[in-house]
């Protein structure tokens, strides 16, 4: 089955935001358009409010006006859900609650064809569950839109359990016809995006629970060492702290209550406190017309050392000596030494992290990974209550002279970024092992869906096969809750690296 065609008739169900912007696709996209909302006057209200957006995009030249005309006789409010009988797909955008959209869909059922198409946007709920309901789940299929849908590209196309592949192709192929980025996923808590991102928030909320640093140092590593648009304090008080706790939680419940996907307390007691992020004023971060945005935390100025001694390429972070040879200060390499560090004149070591703590060793500073070394603006240094000072202050100064504001944050394992991504990866090899979707659906779901710089796979081979296995069972040794066990799906790849390299 093909997309469908323009001529054929598509029904929103459901007119809030979701709902409204799902309509405004097919509308652009040249389909007749019905809306309907079970509250009175509010199909009427949408397709206004449909209708000013068409002439908002006139106005910025990204509509022409014929063809905002001709799209204002296509868009209809129905009083009935009986108005919706010839419809070839029906989207339901309606309150998340399960009972709530069952109940809807039964009613469907009654009224459309049989070879109408079903679909749900939720975000949240089983597909397969949804589905249950319906006599004939076969032609019930998820369609994820992101909000704004009218601009975000992505659209997650979610096969139940009892879904037929015709019915997910068809669903796929009309996304694609209305100018997005499909991506093919099975029926999983979370479907692609909101399972694999979990980690961004979790292990930025970690840190801070453990003391380590500030919502401000940590969304500020993120951005500009990370390379990520927004850092996760910044990102949930814009999605609000409320929605993006609540998908955490029901991820996770989901799952079983699997340790990986642990809400956190700390933004429990956020929006149990009321503080829900922009829409109320107050989240992590104060908001207003006279609030002040916090500063992350920046060392002051220091010496760099006259030279290093590199024992070992530094792994993902040899592009480091070249740009410390650029700053004037001399690189000695040990070729007989298989380490991959930096040792400092004073005798300290400066080193990756790797889910080790600085605490473990005589005098060592870990700093941590980057998307792009040379275009980085900040780096994290990880460091102990023993660490000495003139240690400190030496791989303080290094990163100076290359440029690189430094935030200096407590002995967390794993630092920052590298923790983030390395169990980002280990999500994104486990569903696809799991048959959650592909490679290139993940990457692809993960840069357009969140805005990632990268996909996980991505990540992998930029940084190595084994890299994340081996940063994640450190972190486990630490912390054997579970959270950090890598998959057996990581450990496969890694494993699998290794033995095509000639390791025994």
């Amino acid at each position: 089955m093909t997309a469908l065609d323009l001529a054929a008739p598509v029904a929103v169900v459901g007119t809030g935001t979701m709902g409204q912007g799902i309509a405004q696709v097919a509308l652009v996209a040249g389909h007749p358009v019905r809306l309907y909302d079970a509250a009175p006057g509010r199909a009427r209200a949408a397709a206004e409010a449909i209708g000013a957006r068409l002439d908002r995009l006139v106005e910025k030249d990204r509509l022409t006006g014929a063809d905002r005309d001709a799209a204002r006789t296509r868009l209809s409010p129905a009083e009935t859900l009986a108005e919706l009988a010839d419809s070839h797909l029906v989207v339901e955008a309606v309150l998340e609650r399960l009972d709530v959209k069952q109940q809807l869909l039964r009613e469907l059922e009654e009224i459309v064809t049989e070879n109408c198409l079903l679909a749900t946007n939720t975000s949240s709920l089983s597909v397969t569950a949804i589905g249950g309901a319906l006599r004939n789940p076969g032609r019930f299929v998820g369609l994820h839109f992101f909000n704004p849908a009218p601009l975000l590209p992505l659209v997650e196309v979610v096969s139940g359990f009892a879904t037929d592949v015709t019915s997910a192709t068809c669903a796929y192929e009309t996304a694609r016809a209305w100018g997005k980025t499909s991506v093919a996923c099975a029926d999983t808590p979370g479907f692609i995006v909101n399972r694999i991102a979990r980690p961004f928030y979790a292990e930025a909320f970690a840190v801070y629970e453990a003391q380590a640093a500030d919502p401000a140092t940590i969304d500020a590593v993120l951005r500009e060492s990370g390379g990520f648009k927004m850092g996760a304090f910044e990102l949930t008080d814009l999605i609000g702290q409320d929605v993006n706790e609540s998908v955490t939680r029901s991820v996770w419940e989901a799952f079983f209550q699997d340790v990986r996907f642990t809400p956190s307390l700390a933004q429990r007691r956020l929006v149990e406190s009321g503080r829900h992020g922009r829409k109320t004023g107050r989240g992590w971060y104060a908001y207003g017309d006279d609030a002040e945005r916090p500063e992350p935390h920046t060392a002051e100025k220091a010496q760099p050392p006259a030279y290093v001694v590199a024992e070992g390429g530094l792994g993902p972070a040899a592009e480091l000596l070249p740009l410390i040879r650029e700053a004037g200060i001399q690189v000695r390499e040990d070729e007989e030494d298989h380490g991959t560090r930096l040792v400092l004149p004073s005798g300290g070591q400066l080193a990756l992290a790797d889910g080790q703590t600085s605490v473990e060793f005589r005098d060592v500073v870990y700093f941590d990974l980057a998307l792009d070394y040379r275009k980085a603006t900040r780096i994290a240094l990880s460091a102990s209550q023993d660490t000495q000072p003139g240690t400190l202050a030496e791989a303080t100064g290094l990163f100076q002279a290359l440029g690189k504001d430094v935030s200096v944050i407590g002995d967390v394992p794993g630092s920052i970024v590298a923790r983030t991504v390395a169990r980002i990866i280990d999500l994104a090899h486990d569903a696809v092992t799991k048959g959650v979707a592909t490679e290139e659906d993940i990457d692809t779901a993960m840069r357009l869906g969140v805005n990632y710089p990268l996909g996980p796979f991505e990540w992998s081979r930029k940084l190595g096969k084994s890299w994340a296995y081996d940063v994640l069972e450190e972190l486990h040794l630490r912390d054997p809750s579970g959270r950090y066990a890598p998959s057996l799906a990581l450990y496969r790849h890694a494993y699998a690296s290794e033995k095509r390299e000639g390791t025994p």
